[in-house]
């Protein structure tokens, strides 16, 4: 939104001797200096807003129907996928396949965990703490962190680095929705809203698109900050709508439904390539350990 701000300069010339000119031209001056003042705040706002502008606008911003693959494990990376997009592990993932994919022309995702700390990751060490709460149920030797904590910024920060070091276009922060779980810290909804814009902010500040991953419940607020959105399971938990926004904003929703063998896998999606509620969506059908076996909707 554009600030105006008018000036209204008045001019009053009444019978006056040379001593009274003499103060009326310093008033004028001051005048002109006050405008030169108000137009030199103006200009460097206008630089301000130009930058904010520029850092949104040079990450990459997938359109709706963007085609995606997901491998998070069973390493290496199956390249072959015939697809645009490669959502890979930021720690897990070879050069050598980081490579391929880049001189193949494929975008890449890297993954991380932004509201968690995992004990294997070999950044392990550097997170306080202080800011390591209760354990994330079913997920061995990982807990959720308190997002509200400057010390975790920094580690963040960090990892953002390194996805740029290692030729990421992009970012997905995982376990960005502590505040409906139990993690052992009295966490908000604004407490992860703001810890959610900052992910974004620092993410375009480097040049990165970054996507929100699930969060169904506060996706409309987040929508204008982020690029494009990843939904687990939104069918199985009848919150797709929630994600309209990315739609309407030609922004990609990468969605994934689950099965627990792949014999179940083209059953499944039939059901969810026929259902209304993901149209638009990037959809595919997966196993739960995220290794390269997948099913597109077409």
């Amino acid at each position: 939104m554009r600030n105006w701000l008018p000036l209204f300069l008045v001019i009053w010339f009444a019978g006056c001797s040379d001593d009274t000119g003499d103060v009326n031209n310093a008033n004028n001056a001051n005048n002109v200096n006050n405008v030169n003042n108000v137009n030199n705040v103006n200009n460097v706002n206008n630089v301000n807003n130009v930058n904010n502008v520029n850092n949104v606008s040079n990450a990459w911003v997938p359109p709706a129907g963007t085609t995606w693959q997901w491998q998070l494990s069973d390493y290496p990376v199956d390249t072959t996928v015939d697809v645009a997009v490669f959502d890979v592990d930021l720690f897990d993932t070879s050069d050598a396949d980081l490579a391929t994919l880049r001189t193949a022309g494929r975008r890449i995702i890297c993954y991380f965990s932004a509201g968690s700390f995992e004990d294997w990751r070999d950044d392990a060490a550097a997170f306080d703490p202080a800011d390591i709460g209760q354990p994330l149920d079913g997920w061995a030797g990982e807990n959720w962190l308190d997002v509200r904590s400057q010390a975790l910024r920094t580690v963040l920060a960090a990892r953002l680095d390194h996805a740029v070091t290692r030729g990421c276009d992009a970012v997905e922060p995982d376990n960005v929705d502590g505040y409906l779980n139990e993690t052992g810290f009295d966490l908000t909804e604004a407490d992860q809203l703001a810890f959610n814009r900052w992910l974004a902010t620092e993410a375009h500040a480097r040049g990165l698109s970054v996507g929100l991953k699930n969060c169904p419940e506060i996706a409309g607020l987040l929508e204008p900050d982020f690029d494009w959105a990843l939904s687990e399971e939104c069918l199985a938990y009848e919150e797709c709508d929630a994600f309209a926004p990315f739609l309407a904003a030609d922004k990609a929703v990468f969605h994934v439904e689950y099965v627990d063998d792949t014999a179940d896998g083209p059953a499944r999606l039939a059901q969810v390539c026929a259902d209304a509620t993901r149209t638009g969506f990037s959809s595919l059908v997966k196993l739960w350990d995220l290794d390269a076996w997948r099913l597109a909707c077409p």
